[in-house]
């Protein structure tokens, strides 16, 4: 496992990141969860991401749970505010004051530690002032109950204005968690040169497009039985964008180029978002302990100028790199 520093800070993470998004407390049971969890350990990943939202806050549980006995001083535990969560009232939702630090006790209870590394702001929150949404981070920090401040899906504008305010502050606002992979890549032209600028690194989510880019879903074919693909409440809706038949003809043309460097798809395509300077760490879950030891694979491998026009060449026609597609909600979700 290689480690890099995240945005302009002392905090070193693993290049694959442990996530947990739609396997713990949902699509694997709990022992299966601690075994990922304890074969990512085993394979040198120390840097874990989850959210209060993920299963409704299920998924934090079953992460504390998984790592308690842990050398904490040894992991960096990540997780994220926006959502609702709970019985869903007018409050329990969006960047506010109340919900923020409501919401921090929460995680930190579920996650049995006494502070994250890394508190994220799910999205960004249109109906709550930004000084009021920061001033509540910096009191989170100052409090010990987080050590730095991340993002996730800003725009350029947004992560200006938040790494400012965050700056007069006296905090470090040091990462955005986009979507990002050979298909998308909507932060290249606007959120990366400005993230270069303000010392902010990518922790990129969904590297493998939600599986497609692992090579199993195959043109003319259905989706294999118990992929996301088929799994209306794990994920269904995130992938049909990339179910297109041209993509996944595409995405066969990758097969060779994978093996001229060793490598599967998959280990290809975390490999490619982890070439990128800004990108610090590629966010990757698994439902099973053996997907952790292929994925980790990918850590450390260099692709050369050739290899990265070669996939280029095969599917760099259909990525998306709209920035205007980098978003939140045009108001809180209920």
């Amino acid at each position: 496992m290689e480690y890099r520093y995240l945005g302009h800070s002392g905090l070193k993470i693993s290049e694959i990141t442990y996530g947990n998004w739609l396997t713990h407390g949902s699509q694997v049971e709990n022992d299966v969860a601690t075994q990922c969890v304890h074969a990512a350990l085993d394979s040198g990943i120390t840097t874990f991401d989850t959210a209060d939202v993920y299963a409704n806050t299920v998924a934090e549980q079953v992460l504390g749970d998984a790592l308690k006995g842990q050398r904490r001083e040894s992991l960096e535990i990540f997780t994220k505010v926006y959502f609702p969560t709970g019985p869903k009232g007018p409050n329990d939702t969006g960047l506010s004051r109340k919900h923020i630090m409501e919401s921090i006790e929460g995680s930190l209870r579920r996650l049995g530690t006494d502070y994250v590394d890394l508190y994220q702001a799910h999205r960004y929150d249109v109906e709550t002032p930004l000084e009021e949404t920061m001033q509540a981070f910096a009191d989170v920090v100052r409090q010990g109950k987080a050590l730095y401040i991340g993002v996730s899906e800003w725009t350029a504008e947004q992560l200006r204005a938040g790494h400012a305010l965050a700056k007069e502050l006296g905090i470090q606002l040091i990462s955005n968690q986009p979507q990002y992979n050979m298909l998308w890549r909507v932060i290249e032209p606007e959120v990366v040169p400005a993230s270069e600028e303000l010392g902010i690194s990518q922790i990129v989510w969904s590297p493998l497009a939600q599986g497609v880019l692992s090579g199993k879903y195959r043109p003319g074919e259905a989706p294999p039985q118990g992929s996301r693909a088929t799994d209306a409440a794990g994920g269904a809706k995130t992938i049909e964008k990339y179910l297109d038949e041209d993509i996944l003809s595409s995405v066969q043309h990758l097969h060779p180029i994978a093996e001229d460097h060793g490598l599967t798809v998959a280990q290809l395509a975390i490999a490619w978002v982890l070439h990128h300077p800004n990108v610090a760490s590629a966010l990757v879950g698994a439902s099973r302990p053996e997907q952790i030891q292929s994925n980790v694979a990918a850590a450390g491998v260099t692709l050369d100028s050739s290899t990265m026009e070669a996939i280029d060449s095969a599917v760099g026609h259909l990525a998306v790199d709209d920035a205007t597609l980098t978003s939140s909600p045009p108001e809180r979700l209920t």
